[in-house]
């Protein structure tokens, strides 16, 4: 007997939106009401809510969807998503044929997903082996379904495919037994040495977070973006209770700061920055493990460290951070990563190869005016 069609709408209530995506597997911070609100805000995207509902009227499926324009062109992007069940292939072609029909009427470019689907843990070529590399049955069938459609795998991938994810439901001892010697040494010299943790709150706090992590991206070479853009996304997120902020101090002097967003079975280590001063005293291990110990004690079964290598080698630029991640004991966890589909191929290729060197040549000018 053929499955019962699926309905689908919109949802255009907050509370109504993040209840029904909260309930469905692969719920992520990415697709909520807030995120959404927030890309519109401070990017220009338009958010669209789509759900999909079975025959008794259960929504089955999310997609946060983002549209905006390019020049004459628009394109549209579902950050980690759609939300469903991805073992149910039924469910998982319904929404694909209506994200694709949204994106032929929209004449978009392109229409690119990034849905949280496992492609396998551990590390490929990996030597450890306590930690060997396992694929992911469910995850290999949704990749087949997107290539037998004439997907293609994204030259941009706007998340990070990889990641590390660390299990709370342990005891705290497990946790700690589970770190490597030197993390688990390092969690616990903060306090020897007279580091603390607490919660951010305030604008005061909001300052000094911005300020440090402004030391950080000078110290490790990644962009900043201006305070109003993180002062948008930490309040809006803090206030609507997705996302909690610590700092670790000494003496009250500010030495570390870690902004992690919450929602659904997760708990994400979104942003870190910390001081150039007083880094013998570790202070960042002593606010990982206190933003675990937070999220453990409020319910969240995952954290996750957001973000390793695309390639687990020492040339990625990655790899430093990875090493620190990893150091904490948890599985690395590797998705399918962004697929995009295309209505017209010929645009598509020529969109992939032509705004590259037009942004290319608007950022030359920018930097000579």
């Amino acid at each position: 007997m053929p499955p019962s069609p699926l309905t689908a709408g919109a949802i255009t209530e907050r509370a109504a939106w993040n209840e029904a995506l909260r309930a469905l597997p692969g719920a992520h911070i990415l697709q909520t009401w807030e995120w959404g609100a927030f890309k519109q805000r401070e990017t220009g995207w338009t958010p669209d809510r789509l759900a999909w509902r079975d025959g008794s009227g259960a929504v089955v499926a999310a997609a946060l969807v983002l549209t905006r324009r390019a020049g004459p062109l628009r394109v549209m992007y579902v950050p980690k998503g759609p939300a469903l069940d991805h073992t149910d292939l039924d469910t998982v072609r319904a929404v694909l044929d209506a994200l694709e029909d949204m994106a032929r009427r929209r004449r978009a470019v392109w229409l690119k997903i990034d849905p949280d689907v496992i492609a396998g843990t551990g590390i490929p070529g990996g030597g450890d082996p306590d930690r060997l590399p396992q694929d992911d049955p469910a995850g290999g069938a949704v990749l087949d379904l997107l290539r037998a459609r004439g997907w293609r795998f994204s030259a941009s991938q706007v998340q990070f495919r990889n990641t590390v994810t660390l299990d709370l439901t342990q005891p705290e001892e497990a946790i700690l037994a589970g770190m490597s010697q030197g993390t688990r040494r390092k969690v616990r010299m903060g306090p020897k040495k007279g580091v603390t943790v607490r919660v951010a709150a305030g604008e005061d706090d909001l300052r000094t977070l911005y300020a440090l992590y402004t030391v950080t991206g000078e110290r490790q070479g990644f962009l900043v973006r201006p305070a109003a853009y993180y002062r948008e996304a930490w309040t809006r997120f803090i206030e609507a209770g997705l996302a909690t902020a610590f700092l670790a101090e000494w003496e009250g002097q500010p030495l570390a700061g870690l902004v992690l967003f919450h929602f659904g079975p997760k708990a994400w280590y979104f942003y870190g920055m910390s001081s150039s001063d007083e880094r013998q005293r570790m202070p960042t291990y002593l606010l990982q493990w206190e933003a675990m110990r937070w999220a453990k004690a409020h319910g969240y079964p995952v954290y996750d460290f957001w973000g390793a290598p695309d390639t687990f080698s020492e040339d990625d630029p990655m790899w430093g951070v990875y090493r620190f991640k990893d150091g904490f004991g948890g599985t690395v966890v590797r998705h399918i990563g962004a697929w995009d589909y295309a209505p017209s191929p010929a645009l598509y290729w020529a969109y992939e190869r032509l705004m590259p060197r037009v942004l290319g040549a608007m950022r030359r000018l920018a930097r000579r005016g």
